[in-house]
C-alpha cells in the first residue's frame, strides 16, 4: 500500500517549469536529469499532447500552422525529469536551410544526447504510416534509441475504425521490425492516454533509480 501511494503521488504533475528553448545540443541543460523526448511530423498534435500530459492548457503553443516548435523546448517536471519537445519533421512552410537545420538538430539530439532515456514518436491515427515516419522510426532502431509510439487524434475515428487504422499502421511497421515497441492511444480532446503515459514514464524513472518519492 505504501509503494502504491508513493507511485500515485509521483504520477501527479505538481510542478512544471519551462526551462528554455535551445537551438543546439551544446545549449541544453547539463544537470544530468533524465529526458523524455516528444517528436513527430509537423501538425501531428504534439503541442496538444504535451499540454495534456503536463496538465497545462497552454504551456506548449498550439497552432494550426505546422512548424511552430523551432528549437528543443525543455520543461522541468517535479524537479526530477525533463520533457523535451522537439521540432516536427516533415512539412513546414519554412526555407530549405531552416528545415536542414532542424534535421541536424533532431538527429544530433537523438544520436548524442546521453540523458535521453526514451523518445515518444507521435503518429496520426487517421493516416496510413507515412514515409518520413517509417524512415525516422527505422533510424531510431539503427541508433539504438529506446522509443515508444503514441497514436494521436484518435477522437476523430469511430470505435470501429480506430482498431483498423492502428492495425494497418502496425502491419506496415512490422515489415521492418520483428516486434513493436510500447504503444499508447491518446486524444487531447478526450483527455485519453495521460495516465498510461505517466505510469510508463514513472516506471522508467523507477528502473533508473530516479523515481520521485517526495
Amino acid at each position: 500500500m505504501e509503494q502504491s501511494n508513493k507511485q500515485e503521488k509521483a504520477l501527479g504533475i505538481r510542478d512544471v517549469r519551462f526551462v528554455g528553448g535551445y537551438p543546439a545540443l551544446t545549449h541544453c541543460p547539463t544537470d544530468g536529469k533524465p529526458e523524455f523526448a516528444f517528436i513527430g511530423r509537423s501538425n501531428v498534435g504534439k503541442s496538444s499532447l504535451v499540454n495534456l500530459l503536463l496538465g497545462r492548457k497552454s504551456l506548449a503553443r498550439v497552432s494550426k500552422q505546422p512548424g511552430k516548435t523551432q528549437e528543443i523546448n525543455y520543461y522541468l517536471v517535479n524537479q526530477s525529469w525533463y520533457l523535451a519537445d522537439l521540432p516536427g519533421y516533415g512539412y513546414a512552410k519554412v526555407s530549405k536551410r531552416r528545415r536542414e537545420k532542424w534535421h541536424r538538430l533532431i538527429h544530433h539530439y537523438m544520436k548524442y544526447r546521453p540523458t535521453l532515456v526514451c523518445a515518444f514518436v507521435l503518429l496520426d491515427a487517421n493516416l496510413p504510416l507515412q514515409k518520413n515516419d517509417r524512415q525516422f522510426i527505422n533510424q531510431l532502431g539503427e541508433w539504438q534509441v529506446p522509443f515508444a509510439l503514441i497514436y494521436t487524434k484518435t477522437d476523430r475515428l469511430s470505435k470501429r475504425h480506430l482498431p483498423e487504422k492502428i492495425k494497418a499502421i502496425e502491419e506496415a511497421l512490422l515489415e521492418d521490425w520483428n516486434e513493436l515497441p510500447p504503444r499508447f492511444i491518446s486524444s487531447a480532446r478526450d483527455k485519453m492516454g495521460r495516465e498510461e503515459l505517466l505510469h510508463f514514464i514513472y516506471q522508467i524513472l523507477q528502473d533508473l533509480g530516479r523515481a520521485d518519492d517526495k
